[in-house]
C-alpha cells in the first residue's frame, strides 16, 4: 500500500468519454476511430513512400499505387482476425476452448498486437504471391507505417482507461477507474511514445536518409526488433493481464514472452537482408 500523501499527489486521470460521437442509438467509440485513423494515415504514408522511386531497389517501387489500395482491405482483415484470435489464444485460452464462438464477440474487447502481426504477415505472403510482389519489400512498407496505428491504438487504450500500469509513486502516476485506489503508471502513454512515435521517427530517418528500403527485409527487421525491445521494456511498468499474472512464478509476462521470438525474428531479418545484399553485390 502506498503512503496516503503519495496517493493524494497522484495526477488526476483525464476521464474522457470512450464514446466519441453519439447519433441517437449509434455510438462511435474512440477505439474504433483510432483504428480508422491508423489505417487511413498509414495508407496515405505508404502511398507517399511508393511515389518516391529513389527509395526502392533499382528505383522501382514493389507495386503500383492501385495495388496498395487493394491491399488495404486485406490488411484490415489480417489485423482484426489475427488480433482477435491472438488475444483469445495467448491471453484467454480457457474462455476460447470452452466456447470458441466467443472469438466473434469483438465488442467485449481483447486484441493482441502479436496476433495482429501474425495475421498481417499471413495476408502479406498470400497477397504478394498472388500479385507477384516482393514479399520482403511489402513487409518493409508495412513496417514503416505500422507505428502510426500503434500510436493511435495506445492512445485509445489510455482514453478507455484500460491496460494500465503497475502501482507506482512517480509524480505522473494516475488512479485509473476500475483499477483500484492506487496510482499507477500510465503505461499506455509509454507504449504510444515508444512503440508508436519513437519507432515512427527512427524508421522515417532510416528510410529517408539511410535508404533501408533499398535492402529488402531490413526495414521490417528493424521494426520488429524495436517493437520487441520497446514492449519488453514497457512490460516492467504495465500491469499483467489478471487472468495470467506473472508467468513461471516470477517477473516474466505474456507480453515479454511473445516479444522474445519477435526479437530473434527481427535480428534474423536484419542478418538475412545483409546476406541478400552481399549475394547481389558478388553476383552469386
Amino acid at each position: 500500500m502506498l503512503p496516503d500523501h503519495i496517493m493524494l499527489a497522484a495526477m488526476p486521470y483525464p476521464a474522457i468519454d470512450p464514446v466519441a460521437i453519439r447519433l441517437g442509438p449509434l455510438q462511435i467509440h474512440w477505439y474504433g476511430l483510432a483504428y480508422v485513423a491508423g489505417i487511413l494515415l498509414g495508407w496515405l504514408y505508404a502511398r507517399w513512400l511508393l511515389k518516391k522511386d529513389q527509395l526502392w531497389p533499382a528505383g522501382k517501387p514493389p507495386m503500383p499505387l492501385a495495388r496498395l489500395d487493394d491491399f488495404v482491405t486485406w490488411s484490415v482483415v489480417g489485423i482484426v482476425v489475427g488480433g482477435r484470435l491472438g488475444y483469445m489464444l495467448f491471453y484467454a485460452p480457457g474462455a476460447f476452448l470452452s466456447n470458441p464462438l466467443v472469438v466473434f464477440k469483438i465488442w467485449d474487447g481483447g486484441m493482441s498486437f502479436h496476433g495482429g502481426l501474425i495475421g498481417m504477415i499471413t495476408v502479406m505472403v498470400i497477397f504478394s504471391r498472388k500479385h507477384g510482389i516482393n514479399t520482403w519489400s511489402l513487409l518493409d512498407l508495412m513496417a514503416a507505417v505500422a507505428p502510426i496505428g500503434l500510436l493511435f491504438g495506445r492512445l485509445a487504450n489510455f482514453i478507455n482507461g484500460e491496460l494500465w500500469g503497475r502501482a507506482s509513486d512517480v509524480a505522473w502516476a494516475m488512479v485509473f477507474p476500475g483499477a483500484g485506489p492506487l496510482p499507477r503508471h500510465p503505461s499506455q502513454l509509454y507504449e504510444a511514445g515508444l512503440e508508436g512515435l519513437a519507432i515512427l521517427v527512427i524508421l522515417f530517418i532510416a528510410t529517408q536518409f539511410y535508404h533501408t528500403l533499398k535492402r529488402p527485409a531490413l526495414t521490417g527487421g528493424i521494426f520488429i526488433c524495436l517493437y520487441a525491445l520497446s514492449r519488453i521494456f514497457v512490460e516492467f511498468f504495465r500491469e499483467p493481464d489478471p487472468q495470467l499474472g506473472y508467468l513461471f512464478g516470477g517477473w516474466l509476462t505474456m507480453g515479454m514472452l511473445l516479444s522474445l521470438p519477435m526479437l530473434i525474428a527481427g535480428l534474423w531479418g536484419i542478418w538475412y537482408s545483409g546476406c541478400m545484399a552481399r549475394r547481389k553485390d558478388t553476383g552469386k
